[in-house]
Order: C-alpha cells, then sequence, then structure tokens
C-alpha cells in the first residue's frame, strides 16, 4: 500500500514538472481593460481569438519576448499565434518592431512580420514590407526591399540579413548608401552598425562631389568618412584617376595614398605618373610619389619620362609644376639627361636641370651649373636650351678623342624634329677641335679662346665651328700635342652614365622592395537563413507555405554576381 501511495506521489510530481515545463514554453495571451477573448470554430478552427479595446491591446509573452497588437488568433494547441493591427514586439532593450500584421511560433521561435514594418535596434532603423525573424538563430531577413537608416548614412537593398549579436547587416542586390557627403553602390556589402564600418564585395563604387572610387573588395568607415580599397581599385578626381594594388581615401582631408604598381594619369595634360608609393593632396592640386617614380608626358607624339627618387606634381590642371628630388633622369627619343633635381612648368614650358646636370643631344654632352630647356608651350616641341656658368659642351671625335669647348653661358636652338641645329658660346670661349679634311683624316687639333663662338650642327654632329670675338688659337699637328695637353680644365665626360632608352632611367638601380599588401579577407559564407535542425513546422493557419520557407537561388550571393558580370558584358 506504501508503495501505491508513493507512486502516486512520484507521478503527480512528475506531472506537475511537465505541466511547468509547457507552462514556460506556452505563449501567453491576455486581453486587458475591457478586452475579450471567444472561440469561434467557424472562422478559427482551434483557435482563440483575442481583442483589446481603446489604447488596452491584447498582451503577448513568450521567453522574454513581449508583443502588442489590436487582435490576435491563438491556436494554443500548436503554440501558434497571429496578430493584427498596431503590431508591435519588443526582444528586451535589443529590438523594437511594429508592423500591421504578425504570426509567431512557439515552438521555433519564429516570427514573420509584414505591412509596413518598422524594427529598430540600437543605432539604426530598419524599414521594410515584410521580415523574417528567427529568435533562436537571432538574425532577421527581408528579400522584397529595405532601408536602414544610422547615425550618418541610409542604406537601401534589395535583400538584406541583420545579425543581431554581431551588430551586423548583410545587403545583397542594389545596395544604395546615401550620405550626404557621397553615395555608395555595390551588390554585396556588410555593415557593421555599431562602429558604421563598410565592407564591399564585387563592383563598388563611392561617389562623391569631387571624387569617384571604385574597387571590388574595399572597406568603408562612413562616420569617419575613410576608406581602403584593394582588387582593381581606382580613384577619380575631376581631372586625376589614381590605380594602383592598394588605396587609402579620406574625404575630410582631400587626401589619398596608392601603394605598388601606382599609376596617377592626368586626363586632361595627357601625363601619367607611376612609381610604387604615392600620395594625393586632391585640395592643393598636388601628387607626391616615390620608389621608381616616373614622370611621363606626350610632346609632339614624343614621350618624356622624368625619373626621380622623389617626384612632386602640383598647381592647377592649365599650370602644372614637376619637380624632381635626387638622381634625377630624363629621357626622350632625341634627348637624354642627368641631375640632382629638376622642375619643370607647364605654362612657360621651362625646364631646370640644377645640380651637376648633364644633357645628351646627339652625340653632344653639354654641362654647367645649371641648364635650361624651352619647349613651344603651343606646339609642345623643344625650342631652346640655356647652359648658365661653366658651360661645356663635348662630342667625341672618331679617333677616341674629345671635341671640346667651355664658355660661361652657352644657348642652344632646336629645329622642327627637336634637334640641336645651332649652339652659341659665350664669353671666355675656350675651344679644342679635332680638324678632319673632306676624306675625314685627322689633319690637326686647334687650341684657342675667342669672346664667343658658334657651332652649326648636322645630323647630330658639329659641323661648322665659328670663333668671333678676340680670337687666338693654334692649330697643332696631332703629334706635337700629348695627350695630357688635349683635355681643357673641367674636362668631364659623363658618357657611361647617358640613357640611352627609357630602361636606362632605372640602370643601376635595385628592384624597390614592394610593401606586402594588407588584404580584405572575402565574405564569409554564410549558413543558409531557413536552414533548421528539422523541417519547419508550419501551422495550417499561417499565411507562410513551405516555399515561403526557402533560400531561393535568385537571392544568393552567387546568383547575384554572375547576374551582375552578366548585365556588365
Amino acid at each position: 500500500m506504501k508503495n501505491l501511495i508513493w507512486l502516486l506521489v512520484l507521478c503527480n510530481v512528475c506531472l506537475c514538472i511537465g505541466q511547468t515545463q509547457t507552462n514556460d514554453s506556452l505563449i501567453k495571451v491576455t486581453s486587458a481593460g475591457g478586452g475579450f477573448s471567444q472561440i469561434n470554430e467557424e472562422l478559427f478552427p482551434g483557435g482563440v481569438v483575442y481583442a483589446g479595446t481603446g489604447k488596452n491591446q491584447v498582451y503577448v509573452q513568450h521567453k522574454g519576448i513581449q508583443m502588442w497588437c489590436d487582435r490576435a488568433v491563438f491556436y494554443r494547441q500548436d503554440n501558434f499565434i497571429r496578430t493584427f493591427g498596431n503590431v508591435r514586439m519588443n526582444q528586451g532593450d535589443s529590438i523594437r518592431m511594429s508592423s500591421e500584421k504578425a504570426e509567431y511560433n512557439g515552438k521555433t521561435q519564429f516570427a514573420f512580420a509584414s505591412g509596413n514594418v518598422d524594427m529598430k535596434n540600437p543605432g539604426t532603423t530598419l524599414k521594410t514590407d515584410s521580415l523574417f525573424f528567427d529568435r533562436a538563430k537571432q538574425q532577421a531577413y527581408y528579400r522584397s526591399g529595405g532601408t536602414v537608416t544610422d547615425t550618418a548614412s541610409t542604406l537601401k537593398s534589395r535583400i538584406g540579413r541583420y545579425f543581431i549579436a554581431e551588430k551586423r547587416y548583410q545587403f545583397l542586390e542594389n545596395v544604395k548608401v546615401t550620405n550626404p557627403e557621397y553615395t555608395i553602390d555595390s551588390d554585396h556589402l556588410n555593415f557593421y552598425t555599431e562602429t558604421g564600418h563598410t565592407y564591399m564585395y564585387g563592383p563598388s563604387t563611392i561617389k562623391g562631389k569631387t571624387s569617384t572610387v571604385y574597387c571590388e573588395r574595399g572597406f568603408y568607415d562612413t562616420r569617419a568618412d575613410e576608406g581602403y580599397f584593394i582588387k582593381n581599385s581606382r580613384i577619380d578626381y575631376n581631372n586625376r584617376t589614381v590605380t594602383g594594388d592598394s588605396l587609402y581615401f579620406n574625404r575630410a582631408r582631400s587626401f589619398a595614398s596608392a601603394t605598388n604598381n601606382i599609376v596617377v594619369t592626368d586626363t586632361i595634360n595627357k601625363s601619367v605618373i607611376k612609381g610604387h608609393y604615392a600620395e594625393v593632396y586632391r585640395a592643393k592640386d598636388s601628387v607626391f610619389i616615390t620608389k621608381r617614380a616616373v614622370a611621363i608626358s606626350i610632346q609632339n607624339q614624343d614621350s618624356v619620362y622624368i625619373h626621380a627618387d622623389k617626384l612632386m606634381v602640383t598647381g592647377p590642371e592649365d599650370d602644372r609644376i614637376v619637380r624632381g628630388f635626387y638622381d634625377v633622369r630624363l629621357f626622350k627619343s632625341d634627348l637624354s639627361g642627368r641631375c640632382d633635381s629638376i622642375i619643370t612648368r607647364q605654362s612657360t614650358g621651362l625646364t631646370k636641370m640644377i645640380t651637376q646636370p648633364v644633357l645628351w643631344s646627339g652625340k653632344s654632352q653639354l654641362t654647367g651649373d645649371s641648364i635650361h630647356i624651352q619647349s613651344n608651350t603651343k606646339t609642345e616641341k623643344l625650342d631652346s636650351l640655356r647652359v648658365f656658368y661653366n658651360a661645356f659642351i663635348i662630342d667625341q671625335d672618331s679617333s677616341g678623342g674629345f671635341n671640346q669647348i667651355k664658355g660661361k653661358e652657352l644657348l642652344g636652338k632646336f629645329n622642327d624634329s627637336s634637334e640641336l641645329e645651332v649652339v652659341n658660346v659665350n664669353k671666355n670661349v675656350e675651344n679644342l677641335v679635332y680638324s678632319r679634311n673632306e676624306e675625314q683624316q685627322l689633319i690637326g687639333i686647334n687650341k684657342g679662346t675667342s669672346g664667343r663662338m658658334e657651332i652649326l650642327f648636322d645630323n647630330k654632329e658639329m659641323s661648322i665651328i665659328t670663333n668671333l670675338d678676340n680670337v687666338e688659337d693654334i692649330t697643332y699637328p696631332p703629334d706635337e700635342l700629348p695627350e695630357n695637353a688635349r683635355t681643357l680644365r673641367g674636362f668631364i665626360w659623363r658618357g657611361d652614365e647617358m640613357i640611352a632608352t627609357k630602361e636606362d632611367l632605372f640602370k643601376g638601380k635595385p628592384a624597390p622592395v614592394l610593401t606586402p599588401i594588407q588584404g580584405i579577407p572575402l565574405p564569409q559564407i554564410e549558413e543558409d537563413f531557413f536552414k533548421q535542425d528539422k523541417k519547419f513546422e508550419i501551422n495550417e493557419n499561417s499565411r507562410l507555405k513551405e516555399k515561403d520557407l526557402k533560400t531561393r537561388a535568385t537571392d544568393t550571393p552567387d546568383y547575384i554576381r554572375k547576374k551582375k558580370a552578366g548585365n556588365e558584358g
């Protein structure tokens, strides 16, 4: 008998425990303030209808979620509820959602809201026509178009998914971010609500009033207004385009930098700057570039190359100034040179070579304290050159000796083919010239001085040399002038430094060590939003059907990417 009693007590305890668990997992519905509930088996078989009155709405609770609505139908046996009219749903302090209609399954903790859905979480507001909300996963999902607003921007997309724990949105297809200063267009964008950080994947464009950024993988801080871009990245200013393996951009500072394989194209002046590190200051109209820096400009269908350890390009589009510092090398098909620093100005067509300059035109080497090259600003052809102080022109003779002329300054004129045509050497002129007859036989070596000298060129060689004013010279038979007397004071032959091709611009220089690029990882492959451990239990009274609880093929990132590529192709 005692055993029977104890068995009954034990069964009663177990039953109470089972009821408690069942009650905790059961949706609780209350009609307060004069509201009512009723059973209408004809219209709602198996359901109880709840209605509120006036400001007193129907109140629903389930495992930390609270709901309010004007009317509800609760299917107790299935632990499923449908709500209508001014629906509100709160999950702690993290989620506030309102809609015209909603339904909620207490077994799976899966909700669906429709009609003017407005979901608020700290920092952002989502508006859409219909929204799926999986409380078990703590994720929300829409695929009929939605708009998210945060403190700085508005984000729109056809598909969106919110990861509550990570405070992250994933936006897919027709993504557009609108900010007072810029817009972002993409087809795959991840947005973190706490920081305003944005990650872009696939073809993406950031367009502002003064610049446009393109990339196929990038990061942008929507609040600090700065970003980092890789993979086919490009920045377009009004008159410059910057490309490189890696780009950094700061809108507030009007600043951009680029790393590795950089090309800065001046679309107005048909010039290009290349290197492996660059800084661009848009407001100051300036570019700074290093690591195999080279500036290239087109003059009379002939490219002019200027290489230096550091290059700076400043000034507005109609008055660009190029400055080069340290080991400057210049190359053009008919002219090349070297110096320590260089400055060239577009508006005047003047190029200044400073500190130990040397210039080669044809077979002639010109040196001096500084050299100025003048181009015609209209035709862009070489016009003239001037060598200031200690001017020296040297031309190697076929015998191995050197024709040498020096003076205080030198003025040269170019012909229409950009070849030296005539050179005038002025003040304190000295010369040492190898004289040959018509058969090109060496007949003597002329040494002398004069007040000035005129040199005519033919086929890129000194042809006619005329001494003028106070001429004093002697022609020595070749065997009477010793080797040590065959150079003028200050003579330096720099032929081994000659830039014969554009590849020689980097001759003798080690290849630059490129900076490792900090990549942006590919987006993680997200688990299917609708994936469940077991098949969805869909109440027969739900407005959702089995096909609604599946990810459509057209809504996947791969499909959207392929569709975009097909449209662009």
